[in-house]
């Protein structure tokens, strides 16, 4: 349905798709009208950026938050309480079966990436070294070794292709044996 101006005369035309002639009905008499709105936006302060007092022109920085019509800006670190949602960080490890020797997987790491830096005995029990400042790799064993990292995207990638060319290691040593 929509209003047509045709010839000087508004019609609503009515189409229905069917095989009956459409419906042309003349439109009511409606005044002409105008909407006028207020282009400012306001924007509230809340929470921890309230707590300083600001000077004329000195600007804020924060995250805007639009709800329900209302704007308002934020901490980053407040929009826990705004969201009621909980971060939490992930610790993954991973063990795998390996019966190569472990300097030679240092060696082929290395060879990848550009970062291999050894771990101090202390600070890791038995030999360990890490990968990007991110991913641990730990010799457990003569049969295991282990990979441990914080979770996030990054390190998950980093986490992944140390465990597929851990994995293609285990190939070539198998392979020639």
């Amino acid at each position: 349905m929509f209003m047509a101006d045709i010839a000087g005369v508004r019609v609503l035309y009515t189409g229905d798709y069917s095989r009956e002639e459409d419906c042309h009905l003349c439109a009511a008499e409606i005044p002409q009208f105008s909407l006028y709105f207020n282009s400012e936006k306001m924007a509230k302060t809340i929470r921890r950026l309230v707590e300083k007092t600001l000077e004329v022109g000195e600007s804020v920085s924060g995250l805007l938050v639009k709800k329900a019509f209302t704007c308002q800006i934020m901490a980053l670190d407040d929009l826990h309480v705004f969201l009621q949602l909980s971060t939490e960080n992930i610790s993954q490890r991973i063990t795998i079966a390996y019966n190569g020797a472990f300097g030679v997987l240092k060696h082929r790491l290395e060879q990848i990436f550009e970062s291999v830096e050894s771990l101090p005995d202390e600070e890791s029990e038995g030999p360990a070294f890490r990968v990007h400042e991110r991913l641990t790799v730990k010799y457990e064993s003569e049969k295991h070794i282990s990979l441990h990292w914080r979770s996030d995207p990054i390190s998950d990638m980093v986490s992944d292709s140390v465990i597929i060319s851990i994995l293609l290691i285990l190939i070539l040593i198998t392979s020639y044996c």
